[in-house]
């Protein structure tokens, strides 16, 4: 059966676990290698339970620790050739990403010893941003945090996964009424910063099908949103949508703390 777990999920980190107890991927390494050891060990998991990271972007939130990562556990890291040059050259990863970057190839599955991994290029204003669809263990997993719009590429994974974690990052009236310069709030809502709960409900709109058993909500905004306002959102979407109550479990993952492991 395919676990899924946070670490941390926002500004202050991202990372997340994905696997099957044996075998699985860690997704982006914004937490410290400390912790990241603490958080495994308390759900009965080692580093033997992944064995290779994948990168959704170059923002320091998600690759702060990659570079200690990749001294320590010295287990691959897959990227778009893109992101792995922008990482070769990065203060936070030069000198130690090299011997371990792997790249993915464009448009296609690529085949791990993990899993199968696709990637999807969102707009976000790091030098690349992806999204990834994991096939493991008869599961289609797809992971979408830190996008300015929804693409219809993203969409069209989204359909054929049965669990799909997605970005609700913000509340625009919390936004716009709240303390952020005005460039701030332009860099976020103008297509290329983060997605707003409104437009992530559009999305679970749009994505929904019999076959979606799991909705994660990430990196909402610690100053611009609550949970209750992002999973109200995702929740009348799927009512909108004609979703069966209960059917399709519905979870914002904490930003701080570790989520439980859950059996997916």
């Amino acid at each position: 059966m395919m676990r899924f777990m946070s670490l941390s999920s926002g500004s202050c980190g991202n990372c997340y676990y994905l696997g099957t107890g044996d075998k699985g991927l860690l997704i982006d390494a914004g937490v410290n290698f400390k912790r990241l050891k603490k958080v495994l060990e308390d759900n009965s998991l080692s580093f033997d339970s992944f064995g290779g990271i994948l990168v959704t972007h170059d923002h320091l939130d998600h690759i702060r620790h990659l570079g200690q990562f990749c001294r320590k556990l010295y287990k691959p890291v897959y990227t778009t050739s893109v992101l792995r040059m922008a990482l070769l050259r990065h203060t936070f990863t030069a000198g130690s990403f090299g011997a371990c970057s792997k790249v993915l190839e464009e448009g296609v599955w690529n085949e791990l010893d993990e899993a199968s991994v696709k990637y999807f290029i969102v707009p976000h204003d790091a030098t690349q941003t992806v999204g990834y669809a994991i096939k493991m263990d008869g599961h289609t997993f797809v992971i979408m945090t830190d996008l300015g719009r929804m693409t219809d590429e993203a969409v069209e994974l989204a359909s054929a996964a049965d669990t799909v974690v997605v970005e609700s990052n913000y509340d625009i009236d919390m936004l716009m009424g709240g303390p952020y310069t005005y460039e701030l709030k332009m860099r976020i809502v103008q297509g290329n910063g983060h997605l707003s709960n409104d437009e992530c409900a559009t999305a679970i709109r749009r994505f929904w099908h019999p076959g979606l058993k799991n909705i994660f909500l990430c990196h909402l905004s610690e100053n611009n949103n609550t949970p209750d306002l992002a999973f109200r959102s995702a929740a009348a979407a799927l009512e909108q949508a004609g979703v069966e109550k209960g059917s399709v479990a519905l979870r914002c993952l904490p930003r701080r703390t570790p989520s439980p492991l859950f059996l997916l």
